[in-house]
């Protein structure tokens, strides 16, 4: 037999990839038929950002930070490539028309959350307005049914659609006006000064939201405050919708949002809430917004919502 020396056969490399499995390989375009614990979902929308964003790039740019990592966390003792957790790709997009956009937004997500309640979606914008639709989907999905949100941002988002039409700024105020979800029901966290205005602190608080700023996080640390924003808002919701605007985190941890400022949460503060999110049954969906992988550095940002996606799903995997 020929020894070929520094040359792997293709059978030893089929060998060594099956003891590492990268985050990629696992998940793969759904069949259509498998029952899914999770789908990745992408809404590669940011035409309706305030600021300049390529947040429409961000589910490309997630699929390819899925590269970097593998399925196995030494600190979670877990591997996640057994679960059933599939890609459904994206939702179709209208170059032009915004009303259309949510409208598709809110139709495909509709018949996810009804054709596959088990399901938790991992969706993946696209700007913040893209969570009106989608709460909006969430709660028409489940009638009857008291809905909550946990909201990570450094912004109340409850701009009024008067100023300018609905954008990115204003999916909390739509969500509210709706009847969607009712703000004594919504906790924000991590919230930062002079990033907002008097009048939206007056309305979020006004209209009975839960508010927990970044200096309060720092100070009595995230595993206190998410158990006050739980408590808040499971005192009448039954199942919970998380959303999670990366700007939420100081700049040093994700430079690549359109708004990045200092005082924001640590990574630490992030990966620790997520994964116990994901360990609630009440959690039945999530959504990450707010990258711009155009201005990201070394896809720190990405890289960094892929690694959050992976715990929340840590998190899932010890579901009861």
């Amino acid at each position: 037999m020929v020894q070929l020396p520094y040359i792997k056969s293709p059978q030893e490399a089929i060998f060594r990839d099956r003891l590492e499995t990268k985050a990629a390989d696992w998940i793969q375009p759904w069949d259509g038929v498998e029952a899914l614990l999770a789908a990745l979902i992408g809404i590669p929308l940011s035409k309706t950002s305030i600021s300049h964003s390529g947040a429409s790039f961000t589910p490309a740019a997630i699929r390819t930070a899925l590269r970097s990592f593998t399925t196995f966390s030494m600190e979670y003792q877990v591997d996640l490539q057994h679960l059933p957790v599939r890609d459904l790709g994206d939702i179709q997009m209208h170059v032009t028309d915004l009303a259309e956009c949510r409208r598709r937004i809110y139709e495909a997500l509709l018949s996810v959350f009804t054709a596959m309640p088990q399901t938790v979606p991992l969706i993946v914008g696209g700007d913040h307005s893209v969570s009106f639709p989608s709460v909006q989907a969430f709660a028409e999905a489940h009638p009857g049914t008291t809905i909550g949100v946990i909201h990570f941002d450094a912004h109340h988002d409850v701009r009024h659609p008067q100023d300018g039409g609905l954008t990115n700024g204003t999916p909390f105020r739509s969500i509210v006006e709706s009847g969607a979800v009712e703000g004594r029901n919504i906790a924000q966290i991590g919230i930062r000064g002079f990033m907002n205005s008097e009048a939206y602190y007056n309305y979020a608080v006004g209209s009975g939201m839960h508010v927990f700023t970044s200096r309060e996080v720092r100070r009595q640390g995230i595993d206190s405050i998410l158990r006050q924003a739980l408590a808040a808002v499971t005192q009448r919701a039954e199942l919970l919708y998380v959303s999670f605007d990366m700007d939420v985190l100081d700049q040093s941890f994700a430079p690549g949002c359109p708004a990045i400022g200092t005082g924001g949460l640590d990574a630490w503060d992030a990966l620790d809430a997520l994964h116990h999110l994901g360990t609630l049954p009440q959690v039945r969906a999530i959504d990450f917004v707010c990258i711009d992988p155009n201005v990201d550095v070394r896809n720190v940002t990405s890289r960094l919502a892929v690694q959050l996606m992976l715990t929340f799903l840590a998190g899932v995997a010890k579901r009861k």
